[in-house]
Formats: C-alpha cells, structure tokens, sequence
C-alpha cells in the first residue's frame, strides 16, 4: 500500500505507469491550453472518486486502460475515505483541493495533469481548474455536480440532493445485490468507514458550506472538458450548464443511464474518453477488449 503524507494528513495512493514509461523522454505530441508543452514523460492523469467512496471506483473500471493507452495515472482516496486518515475537520471544497495538489506537489507533478472527476468530485475539480489553472490541462467530469444558477436551484436544495444521494450510497444501493459472504463481510467494514465518516467528522456540516459554480465561473474555465452525463442523471442542469458556458465542453450523453456509469456503462465511457485523451494529448488509442 502507498501512501504519502502532506499537511499533516496521511494519504492512500496509488500510481500507474504506462508500457516503456522509462523510455519516454519527450513531451506530449499536444500543448496544453496555455500553450506550453508539459514536463517530459508520459501526460498525467488524476482519477479523484466520488463522496464516501475510494480509489477503487477507478482502478477497478478504467484507470488500467487509461494506463495502456499511454498516460501515467494517479488515484488516491479523499481524506477521510478508503483507507486515507480520518480526521475530524478539513472536508471543504478548499480543502479538497489544497489536498490534491499537496499529493500532486509529493509526487513531483508539478506539470499541468489531467483530471478524471465522478459525481460529487466534479466540485472538487473544477474549483481547482479556476483556482490553478496552470495545473489543470483538461478535465474528464463524469455525471458530475457542481454547476447551478443564481436564479434556479439553491445551494440549500443542492446539498440536499447530495445528501440524497450521499444516503442511497449509505445504504449500499450503489452495489446492488451482494451475492456471497466475502462480498458481505467488505461491505460491513465499508459501511462502518461510513459511519465514522459522516457522524464522526464536520463532512456533513462542511457540505452545506458549497458554493454553486456559477455561469460566469464556468466561463472561465479556460481548458478543455468532456462531460459525461447519464440520460437519466438527476443533475442534468449541471450537464446543460456546462456545455453552454465552458468555452471547450464536449458533451456525451449516456443512454439509457443514470448515476452510476462507471458501474453500468464502463466500457462506452471508455469509448468516449480515450480518444478525447488522445486527442488532447497526443498519445495513441489501444483497442480496449
């Protein structure tokens, strides 16, 4: 198990290297948005998970094809999740992003990454694209909260609706049916994490302190998204928002899904990712079997 420690908080991690990633010694085929080539190697990419869960939502679906297909890839386990330390304080929007780039900085990614974002971590995303944008070359935001209007949903009704589902993934509904006693006894064990996690920590009180990333704010993200979004996502003002004012948003629509795409439809997203990771990159697509 890997881990590093930065601002005081220990961290689960996990890194990835590419096929003959000791040979690379070039930059990327592609600048980022800023014009600037990264450092030389393979390009960089950031899987960051949803709300109380880990590292493993990627590493079991598409982090290793993301590997073959030529990036290094980082994944770690939110402070307070998986087997990350548990502190009692520090899960706000500003601490989750001065959390990834601490992790990023141990690592010696001083370079602009990719991010891979799930559901609740696309907050967690995008603040960090507006607040360094130097470190941020692109963005993959998958059925990802975060946008709103100052005239439609409040930030009250919006952490209500992660809360929501915040508790069906308390109850395991995420999962669906556990089908042997290995897979149950995991389950207690997380769902007790769990437990200690939002009746042991301020992550409940820190959530009702989100910021909804406003129209003007999504403008300036300045570089490039690909949106995923199921057809059935309960956040599809977030997806509309997106693709209306963040000036380079692809939008992929998943039909016949909803929340859980990496659960459901893991290989059509990678279908839809790594050509748009090449493209923005410069590395070549491997077929995906």
């Amino acid at each position: 198990m890997a881990e590093v420690t930065v601002r005081g908080i220990r961290f689960h991690i996990q890194t990835l290297d590419p096929p003959g990633a000791h040979l690379q010694d070039r930059p990327c085929a592609a600048p980022n948005h800023a014009g600037a080539f990264p450092a030389k190697g393979p390009p960089v990419v950031v899987f960051v998970h949803g709300l109380c869960g880990n590292l493993s939502t990627f590493y079991y679906s598409v982090a290793m094809p993301v590997t073959v297909a030529g990036a290094r890839t980082v994944l770690y386990d939110m402070r307070g999740h998986g087997r990350s330390e548990r502190t009692r304080t520090g899960y706000t929007t500003a601490d989750s992003v001065a959390d990834l780039f601490a992790i990023l900085d141990a690592l010696g990614h001083s370079h602009p990454v990719y991010l891979v974002a799930y559901s609740f971590s696309g907050v967690i995303a995008l603040n960090a694209a507006l607040r360094r944008p130097e470190r941020i070359a692109g963005m993959v935001l998958i059925d990802a909260y975060g946008p709103g209007e100052c005239a439609g949903e409040s930030t009250t009704e919006w952490t209500e609706k992660v809360l929501n589902a915040l508790s069906l993934t308390a109850l395991g509904l995420e999962y669906g049916r556990i089908a042997n006693q290995r897979c149950r006894r995991w389950m207690r064990a997380w769902m007790a994490g769990l437990d200690a996690l939002i009746n042991g920590t301020s992550l409940l009180d820190d959530l009702a302190t989100i910021k909804l990333i406003r129209p003007a704010q999504l403008a300036a993200v300045a570089c490039p998204v690909l949106a995923v979004y199921g057809e059935h996502s309960d956040v599809i003002e977030a997806r509309e928002l997106l693709v209306q004012h963040v000036p380079d948003c692809t939008l992929h629509v998943m039909a016949g899904c909803a929340h859980f795409i990496l659960r459901d439809s893991a290989r059509e997203l990678l279908d839809v990712m790594l050509p748009w990771l090449a493209q923005h990159t410069g590395n070549a697509v491997p077929v995906v079997s």
